[in-house]
């Protein structure tokens, strides 16, 4: 039987192409709110992290009512690191709204979606948004979204999809770009007529497959899932199959379903609904929640493997226990482990030591939200260089490829063209947009991309637009040079003056200010050279005269530091350094502190290689 008062549907798009806006706009015009409610912008991103970084990075549910129908809305990731999010709600629903930009038309993170959407079968509707942009040119938009349906082996009833365009900030949608309705209607109207409603069997013994874990406070851990056959109650007793096969026996407590941005309680769901429950206290994403009589376990939720990976171990620099409220590695286990629950992208093993984890992820923006999440939450550690993981196929070294769009203006196209070149990028395409700016598609192995962001900003003098998106492997591709420079280290404890980093500061760009405490093996800048330099920081003007004083060091006059963010931190680092995390920052050191003890090791490589 096919449900008519219901339809599931998820959002999907590239990043900051306006998919939550939109979802603002539909809240908002199905009447969630009060008249006179204040709401925030991109009410969705209610994360911290999201508002912060103009990103969704956990995908959520909410429901709105139109005409009678329920819809319930699924706002997904755009972007790759998250790309896990998209996969295991695919499940979930029965059609998607592909949003697309306007001026920017189908994007790397445009492709991987799609590519998810059709693979699981569902009828897409093309939301061109944006149109309203100076730039804009939807027709352009619409014709390369046919071509990327087509690429993907869309079925015949796929690749004919129907158009609606938008203007997500005015909440305005119509049939054509030129005329747009007031309201959203045409794409509420398109929602109901195009996309079907969920097929199901009401009758049949109740199964549902666990698709998100959340935790309350006063509930406990939170399962969200959709009902693939039958009906669930309260207090009803299910058996939770896990991923290996074991039964486990459990009650639901607690039956919700989603209406606008509340959990709203219920006796009873049916097949087709999007369910939350209470309950099943060790709950993990992929299990499935069947009728005790009738144990059926529905398919596994699968993701595409990680590509990068790095160390977390606790934290050994001199500063270790001094801002942290976590710092054991029992405590850092417990919290990577309970991660691992809810983000079915990542991995964790036990590392070598029993103080070391590796850390698996999609980027290194993946994995640098949860050190941030971490920091936040008080944990201190400390985490190695980004890798990339290599497989062996065949006999056949083999590592992860990336399919880069970089969009540039055209006095900095020579330096984009030389970057990528000695980041083994290979060109597949270059295009001039209406704008003047040169549009570049390369091929680029991704360990070439580590560092990549923040040295190509530098150099187009922040106007480079940078997208990437994992396509698969290739055998390695050589020795890639990813940094061009070396650290400024400090010689040995002690607090930063300024008159020892007015002499240092000729040496390269500095990190830190006067008054600063550092310890021997922390990077304090960055080298103007290709190899390290130990510089004394600490060092301090002597009083030899009448005409010297303490006071003559305000006079020296000290360039402007390099600020590094968390993600420039990560960017930066060297085979041989570490990022020490605490919740009030982060510091670069080198993982032997000691500069007597560095060079001994240097040597001893040296005769290793001789």
């Amino acid at each position: 039987m096919q449900r008519q008062d219901l339809r599931n549907i998820a959002i999907i798009a590239h990043v900051d192409h306006g998919k939550t806006t939109l979802v603002d706009a539909m809240l908002k015009q199905s009447r969630v709110f009060r008249e006179n409610q204040p709401t925030e912008e991109r009410i969705l991103d209610s994360y911290a992290l999201e508002r912060e970084r103009g990103i969704t990075i956990l995908a959520k549910n909410t429901a709105v009512t139109y005409r009678g129908v329920k819809i319930n809305i699924v706002d997904t990731p755009g972007h790759a690191d998250f790309g896990g999010e998209v996969e295991r709600v695919m499940n979930m629903v029965d059609g998607v709204l592909l949003l697309v930009d306007a001026t920017d038309g189908p994007m790397p993170q445009t492709k991987f979606v799609l590519r998810k959407a059709l693979q699981a079968g569902h009828k897409a509707i093309v939301v061109v948004n944006k149109v309203d942009r100076p730039y804009a040119r939807p027709s352009i938009a619409v014709s390369a979204t046919f071509d990327l349906f087509i690429d993907l082996d869309a079925s015949e009833e796929q690749a004919d999809f129907p158009v609606v365009y938008t203007n997500a900030l005015t909440g305005q949608a119509g049939l054509s770009p030129d005329s747009l309705e007031e309201s959203l209607a045409p794409l509420f109207d398109l929602i109901l007529n195009y996309l079907p409603g969920p097929e199901c069997d009401r009758d049949g013994p109740a199964q549902m497959v666990i698709t998100t874990t959340t935790y309350d406070d006063y509930r406990g851990k939170i399962a969200v899932g959709r009902i693939q056959r039958g009906s669930l109650r309260r207090g009803q007793s299910v058996v939770r199959i896990t991923r290996d096969g074991e039964l486990v026996a459990g009650k639901i407590n607690q039956l919700f379903v989603f209406n606008g941005l509340q959990r709203e309680e219920i006796e009873e769901a049916f097949a087709g609904d999007i369910v939350a429950i209470t309950g099943l206290v060790d709950a993990g994403i992929g299990e499935t929640v069947a009728d005790p009589a009738f144990p059926e376990a529905l398919p596994v939720i699968e993701v595409e493997e990680p590509t990068v990976r790095m160390t977390f171990g606790v934290n050994t620099s001199p500063f270790a226990g001094r801002e942290g409220k976590y710092l054991t590695s029992r405590k850092i286990r417990e919290r990577l482990y309970a991660e691992v629950e809810r983000d079915v992208a990542l991995r964790v093993e036990d590392g070598e030591s029993p103080d070391a984890f590796i850390v698996s992820g999609r980027g290194e923006l993946h994995l640098g939200i949860l050190i941030e999440t971490m920091r936040r939450e008080g944990y201190e550690f400390q985490v190695s260089k980004p890798e990339v993981i290599i497989k062996e196929i065949d006999g056949v070294k083999m590592e992860p490829v990336e399919l880069v769009e970089i969009e540039v203006g055209s006095d900095y196209q020579g330096v984009v063209v030389e970057m990528m070149g000695k980041r083994r990028g290979i060109m597949q395409d270059v295009r001039y947009l209406e704008d003047g700016t040169i549009h570049s598609t390369y091929h680029v192995p991704t360990r070439g991309l580590l560092g990549l962001r923040q040295q190509l900003l530098a150099a187009t003098r922040g106007q480079a637009i940078i997208n990437s998106l994992f396509i698969g492997y290739q055998p390695l591709a050589g020795e890639i040079e990813t940094r061009p420079f070396g650290s400024l280290i400090a010689w040995e404890a002690g607090t930063a003056t300024a008159y020892a980093l007015y002499s240092a500061q000729d040496r390269g760009r500095l990190f830190i200010t006067a008054g600063t405490e550092v310890y021997e093996g922390m990077v304090v800048g960055q080298h103007i050279r290709s190899n390290d330099l130990e510089v004394n920081v600490c060092k301090k003007k002597h009083l030899t005269g009448i005409r010297n004083s303490a006071g003559a060091e305000e006079a020296l006059r000290l360039n402007p530091i390099r600020e590094l963010s968390l993600d420039d931190a990560l960017e930066y680092l060297a085979e041989d350094e570490l990022l020490e995390v605490t919740p009030k920052g982060w510091r670069i050191r080198k993982k032997i502190l000691s500069v007597h003890e560095r060079r001994r090791e240097q040597k001893r490589r040296e005769m290793a290689i001789a």
